[in-house]
């Protein structure tokens, strides 16, 4: 262990990765979170979440996040700024190899999240900042008065839905299927909102304006016909794609490129450990993302101490 600079290191500053990072630093483990975004992730965006304890009117991404790295500063849990590149296994445990960093840790903990899929369609990327965007808590302003469009249907499309219904004069949900995947309440705050329009087997086939966005092109997938929509914003939240490319071939990942674990999040290689919704079998709600940090964080601990390295981690903590 003396060869390693940590004990562990966490790979994502998600709700996963923040809640492995403060877990492992409170038992003593030395403890790096590196992440290309800094403390947050992907939830730093959420105008209001719902799916994480927490007050009854619910939080901001924009609260939690800090709130969770200030924990995990307390704690005494190091930072850095980077995207990884590779994991490779050393003699004593695995080295991470970034942009910049090149750094050693007993066991890993991958909890670097997904990203949000495209659509593929003409005008997507061509409009990309321009009308397409990915993130309606930040640009929902920019929609006061006009129209929008949300494609997807489920909590993340209906969440930023509910965030544009104050600034917009209408949101239209599209959702391909004939049938919506958001919970319950998400839909029917939707459908209260008198500006918010559901359209069900709907397809989008192109993005069109000039400057900016002006319509969108849509398939009605029941009768085949087509018609355009007046959008000046269109939002997309299609599902996730997980970001495990940098790991290649180092450990077992399922069909659709999830890390494959166990019930200790352990994954195929011993000494690395997966959390969040980049694991396989992931439900993606935030309060199951933190306890998979707390159980990857926890069996690394046992992970280690069973390597016999025990002692460094109890002289860290002493230390503090």
């Amino acid at each position: 262990m003396g060869a390693n600079d940590y004990d562990i290191a966490v790979v994502g500053a998600g709700v996963a990765g923040l809640n492995a990072a403060i877990t492992a630093a409170r038992h003593g483990a030395r403890t790096i979170v590196i992440d290309m975004l800094g403390a947050g992730g992907q939830v730093i965006n959420v105008d209001r979440i719902d799916n994480f304890p927490g007050p009854a009117e619910g939080m901001s991404g924009f609260e939690l996040g800090p709130m969770l790295q200030m924990q995990a500063d307390e704690a005494g849990v190091e930072f850095a700024l980077d995207t990884i590149d590779t994991i490779s296994k050393t003699q004593g445990g695995f080295r991470i190899a970034g942009a910049d960093l090149d750094l050693t840790a007993a066991t890993v903990i991958v909890a670097a999240g997904s990203a949000k899929r495209t659509l593929g369609i003409p005008g997507e990327a061509e409009f990309e900042g321009r009308g397409v965007s990915h993130c309606a808590s930040c640009d929902g302003p920019l929609m006061r008065g006009k129209e929008a469009c949300i494609v997807g249907g489920g909590d993340s499309a209906f969440d930023e839905a509910l965030a544009l219904a104050p600034h917009a004069s209408r949101v239209t949900i599209i959702h391909r299927g004939p049938r919506l995947k958001a919970s319950a309440a998400l839909q029917a705050r939707a459908r209260e909102a008198s500006n918010i329009e559901i359209r069900l087997e709907t397809v989008v086939e192109a993005i069109r304006g000039e400057n900016g966005v002006t319509a969108l092109a849509v398939r009605d997938l029941s009768t085949g016909q087509t018609s355009e929509i007046p959008c000046h914003g269109v939002f997309i939240y299609v599902g996730l794609e997980p970001n495990t490319a940098f790991l290649g071939e180092t450990v077992a990942l399922a069909a659709d490129g999830r890390i494959v674990v166990d019930l200790d999040m352990q994954t195929s290689v011993p000494g690395i450990f997966a959390a969040g919704d980049v694991r396989a079998r992931s439900v993606a709600h935030l309060a199951a993302s933190a306890g998979d940090g707390v159980t990857a964080a926890i069996s690394a601990i046992r992970y280690l101490a069973a390597e016999d390295i025990d002692e460094p981690l109890k002289h860290h903590a002493s230390a503090r």
